[in-house]
């Protein structure tokens, strides 16, 4: 069954095991995510639970929000998100799901949104090569070719400038290296997308625990 947690993204750190290996970890804070709603084959369709993170200012709180949040004995969540695969009968509404749901050594995917870059060049945006700087040359960090004269339009899916950044983006396989269950906090190995202060989602790997 899939486990899972919401989160915000802290920051990066280093660990050394005790064999003195360095290990790159990212810090994230996932204070208790309350259950807001459970979803179930027979009303819905599909089976999922619906988390709640971080406490939503009042000022900022709306009526649906706030008799949604009731039903489970909490206030509005500023990041709410729904984990499915999971067995919807083992949580109660207003439930608190905390760090230890991971253990070390759980690989996870990491869902955020990831650093918004603004409008880009082909050469950043999709790694492509720039063409030779000297002088004789016309070509230099243009994107190229738009593709044959026959069908009269560009292609879709030509990769030119544009926005860059701002998406949600999951990094897979990323392994627990410290679950710390008093300040609330996971360790996970490598980086995940997004700004410091982010909001992440992490689930239990589709692929690594296999």
């Amino acid at each position: 069954m899939t486990k899972g947690i919401l989160g915000r993204k802290i920051g990066m750190t280093q660990v050394f095991s005790e064999n003195g290996v360095l290990t790159p970890v990212t810090v994230i804070q996932a204070e208790p995510n309350v259950v807001l709603q459970k979803k179930t084959t027979e009303t819905d369709g599909y089976e999922a639970i619906q988390l709640g993170f971080a406490d939503k200012k009042q000022s900022r709180q709306n009526k649906p929000e706030q008799g949604h949040a009731t039903k489970a004995n909490t206030t509005p969540k500023r990041f709410v998100r729904e984990i499915r695969g999971v067995n919807a009968e083992e949580f109660e509404v207003g439930q608190e799901v905390k760090v230890n749901v991971f253990a070390e050594g759980d690989l996870v995917d990491v869902t955020g949104t990831s650093k918004g870059k603004g409008f880009q060049g082909a050469i950043k945006r999709h790694n492509q090569s720039r063409g030779p700087m000297a002088h004789g040359s016309r070509y230099h960090r243009r994107p190229g070719s738009m593709g044959p004269v026959a069908p009269n339009r560009v292609f879709k899916g030509k990769m030119l400038p544009g926005q860059m950044g701002g998406e949600q983006i999951t990094v897979q396989n990323l392994e627990i290296v410290k679950v710390d269950v008093e300040r609330n906090l996971l360790l996970v190995k490598g980086n995940v997308p997004g700004p410091k202060k982010s909001y992440v989602k992490i689930l239990s790997a589709v692929k690594g625990n296999k």
